[in-house]
């Protein structure tokens, strides 16, 4: 087994007594599959079930896998009514594992990972669609003062910063060239709406396999995997998960909702998803949504590419990760779909 899957339990065991209260071993440590980029791991001791998220080892790109900020936004908004893991500890010393690490709540739910959640009835899809609107407008509600994140990421210029950060990001783990790719980032460049001053915590990789629901109740109990979250605009939340309900179902690691009969599934169309988000936040209505929706899959396009890369050094978090590679190309040409015929 690869540094990636494994733990050093001895050495773990001995630490987390020394730093989490109550911790208590012996402890054993599976790692969980699905994920590309943060390696976790539930961990099962003497004093119960915990869950371990680690930076993964090996040479990281700048800014990336930044498991301390997930564990300070989560930790920030454990009173808040955006639903939370407890968060235990955050190790900060590599030589503990090999990386930086912390320590939350192991919650017990259910994950789905496929967008017209097969495994329930219409009504159940009806409710648990509500329920991640819900959830979305409630996290960009967070007063960012009472939770003490207004320094969790620069204000204004969101969609500047995120341009260049992952144009960056995509240069860095470029494999081959990709003409839609090129296409996408010089019509993201002349297009950029001007700044319209909302500021939100945002998620940055809001979905449904994301979240851990409640075993029986189509409620969220746990927002997870909160690496890609800082202060941006909380339409790019929105458009995200937009974006993703129009892949195909089949869509590698991602499932979407392309093709699907929406109505005979009890899920609402985007239409309807985007007005019930806008009711819920007062919004009157929402311009430049092609932009929005074109710059998630140009995000995603670049994720995937770091992914294809750590792949291709044998650093990435799941041995899945060669589906990254393949994705690309057909996100900046959905993406490109868009903005030539409108969303």
């Amino acid at each position: 087994m690869s540094q990636v899957d494994t733990l050093d339990t001895d050495r773990l065991t001995a630490y987390l007594e020394q730093h989490v209260p109550g911790f208590k071993g012996p402890m054993s440590a599976e790692k969980f599959e699905g994920g590309q980029s943060n390696p976790t791991f539930r961990i099962k001791a003497a004093s119960g079930e915990y869950v371990l998220r680690r930076q993964p080892p090996g040479k990281l790109l700048k800014s990336a896998h930044a498991v301390d900020r997930e564990f300070r936004v989560m930790n920030a908004l454990r009173d808040s009514d955006v639903p939370v893991p407890r968060m235990y500890h955050l190790c900060e010393d590599p030589d503990v594992i090999g990386s930086m690490f912390y320590v939350m709540e192991f919650c017990q739910g259910r994950i789905f990972w496929d967008a017209a959640i097969p495994e329930v009835d219409n009504a159940a899809r009806t409710a648990m669609y509500t329920e991640m609107n819900r959830v979305l407008a409630a996290l960009h509600d967070v007063d960012l003062d009472a939770v003490g994140l207004t320094d969790y990421g620069k204000p204004g210029s969101y969609f500047e910063r995120q341009l260049g950060r992952w144009t960056k990001q995509y240069r860095a783990s470029e494999i081959n060239p990709i003409q839609a790719m090129e296409d996408l980032m010089t019509w993201l460049e002349q297009n950029q709406p001007a700044d319209d001053g909302q500021v939100s915590l945002v998620h940055g990789d809001y979905r449904l396999d994301n979240m851990m629901w409640h075993p029986t109740e189509p409620k969220v109990i746990a927002v997870l995997d909160w690496e890609l979250s800082t202060l941006g605009h909380p339409l790019a939340d929105l458009a995200y998960q937009c974006m993703q309900l129009r892949m195909p179902p089949e869509g590698g690691n991602l499932s979407g909702l392309q093709g699907k009969d929406r109505h005979a599934l009890g899920i609402p169309t985007e239409q309807e998803y985007v007005a019930m988000y806008c009711e819920r936040r007062g919004i009157d209505r929402i311009d430049h949504w092609e932009f929005y929706l074109a710059f998630s899959f140009f995000r995603l396009a670049a994720i995937a590419q770091g992914v294809a890369k750590r792949a291709q050094e044998g650093n990435a978090s799941s041995k899945r990760a060669g589906w990254a590679a393949q994705v690309v190309e057909p996100l900046a040409a959905m993406a490109m779909k868009i903005v030539r015929e409108g969303a």
